[in-house]
């Protein structure tokens, strides 16, 4: 189990960050995003102060499972989980991004 609880992330040069009820996206540029899963909880659209540990490690590994099972079935936006394979201003930040982040091509909603 992690130590720490995470509800925020804070990546300096990374921009502009969104912030959803659970996940924090980082704009990477036209081609990418960063996209963190947090340990927040959200219950009736109301983030919670207190969160639950490794929740982000949880989101993130189940979403990778599935899109890698999937991927023959449909395309996906998934590129890595792997924190070594994000750009070079993500790697001081890797002990706050693994486990709980994905390197993904921006898409059309």
């Amino acid at each position: 189990m992690t130590e720490k609880i995470l509800l925020e992330t804070d990546i300096d040069g990374l921009g502009p960050v969104k912030r959803g009820k659970v996940r924090d996206i980082y704009d990477l540029d036209e081609h990418f995003l960063i996209v963190v899963a947090t340990d927040r909880i959200s219950a009736f659209d109301v983030v919670l102060p207190n969160g639950i540990p490794d929740k982000g490690h949880i989101l993130t590994s189940l979403s990778e499972f599935w899109f890698n099972i999937m991927e023959d079935l449909v395309s996906n936006n998934l590129i890595s989980t792997d924190v070594t394979d994000f750009p070079g201003i993500c790697h001081p930040y890797a002990d706050q991004l693994k486990g709980r982040s994905m390197l993904v091509k921006k898409t059309s909603v």
